[in-house]
């Protein structure tokens, strides 16, 4: 019973003064099937019958108290190393927070979104359309079939004799104006990207975008285009900004007209922006041609209407004052930054 009490002393001491990596050590030499205290066992072969069960008793007292002292200890140590680490880590949460690093829309997506929601807000439907594109859509039902001189503007990417990247988001309007022939009136805008062969420079690029609007119905007239582009205009750039038209040409639209605003620098007055004439070119635009609308299945005695396209990267840089057009597709991020709102 005395070699117990001081195994029991010995035992707790050793516990008491252990860390994480002794602890685990005392754990198996005291408590596993071949530590000190399971070896007590055997001697309980020398012993009477009387003396066995009172022995027995003071050997699980000992192992219980050793386990508990070592449950003990052990979570002791695991509060410590958490207490440890929590003091390691504290935040101070009087310094300034972090500025997570944010991307911010393209100057393209800024003035495509800004055209859109001036157009929903008249009633129109934003539609799109492919960038591979067939030739019927693309030049025929435009009003330009094979061997037409128009096509000669326009030097395009042909894949294949009958399919090409799209020259121009007319090729939009034609597909809504055969779909919905039958369904008028039609109020629409079709923002994408088109594609030209082009020497790439300050102001050309063979990739671009284009946004065009056509409507189509009764009594639909110039007045109601030259409403709705100055509507547009003013909102987009100057509240007393002004339009003109001048005579153009356009195989799909007649009469056609390119389109110039009022400088939204100088307000008219000519300044180095507008080139001393006080207006800018900024769209073309037209009635659209009686041909496209038979094409279509469009009664063109009954049903008149008018179409615009405009180049979303011409309104960036003028909007912006953007002088190189490639630094639209460079992928600068200290460019991109200067549009962050």
């Amino acid at each position: 019973m005395l070699d117990l009490e001081a195994l029991k002393s010995e035992a707790l001491k050793a516990i008491n003064e252990a860390d994480s990596k002794t602890l685990e050590e005392l754990r198996i030499r005291y408590l596993s099937k071949k530590g000190e205290i399971q070896s007590l066992m055997a001697m309980m072969r020398d012993l009477t019958p009387e003396e066995k069960p009172k022995f027995g008793q003071r050997v699980n007292e000992l192992k219980n108290a050793v386990s508990k002292a070592i449950d003990d200890k052990k979570a002791e140590l695991e509060e410590t190393l958490l207490n440890a680490r929590l003091l390691s880590e504290k935040v101070d949460i009087t310094l300034d927070a972090y500025n997570p690093r944010q991307g911010t829309l393209h100057p393209l997506t800024l003035v495509q979104k800004e055209i859109e929601d001036i157009f929903i807000g008249m009633g129109y439907n934003v539609a799109e359309g492919p960038e591979l594109e067939s030739d019927l859509y693309n030049f025929t039902k435009a009003n330009t079939p094979e061997g037409h001189p128009a096509r000669d503007m326009q030097d395009t990417f042909y894949v294949d004799p009958t399919h090409l990247l799209r020259s121009q988001t007319t090729a939009i309007q034609m597909r809504v104006l055969e779909e919905q022939a039958h369904d008028l009136p039609i109020k629409v805008i079709c923002p994408g990207k088109v594609y030209r062969r082009d020497d790439d420079d300050a102001t050309h690029s063979h990739q671009f975008m284009q946004c065009e609007g056509l409507v189509i119905g009764e009594n639909i007239t110039v007045a109601d285009l030259k409403g709705t582009l100055e509507l547009m205009i003013r909102e987009m750039f100057s509240k007393d900004a002004k339009i003109r038209f001048r005579p153009s040409y356009f195989p799909f639209t007649e009469p056609s007209f390119e389109v110039d605003m009022t400088c939204h620098i100088c307000h008219g007055k000519g300044c180095p922006t507008c080139k001393g004439t006080g207006w800018i070119e900024i769209l073309g635009s037209g009635m659209v041609h009686p041909n496209v609308l038979e094409m279509a299945g469009i009664d063109s005695k009954k049903f008149t209407g008018f179409a615009f396209g405009v180049g979303l990267e011409r309104v960036a840089m003028l909007k912006y004052g953007i002088t190189d057009i490639r630094d639209l597709y460079t992928n600068d991020i200290r460019f991109l930054d200067g549009f962050k709102r």
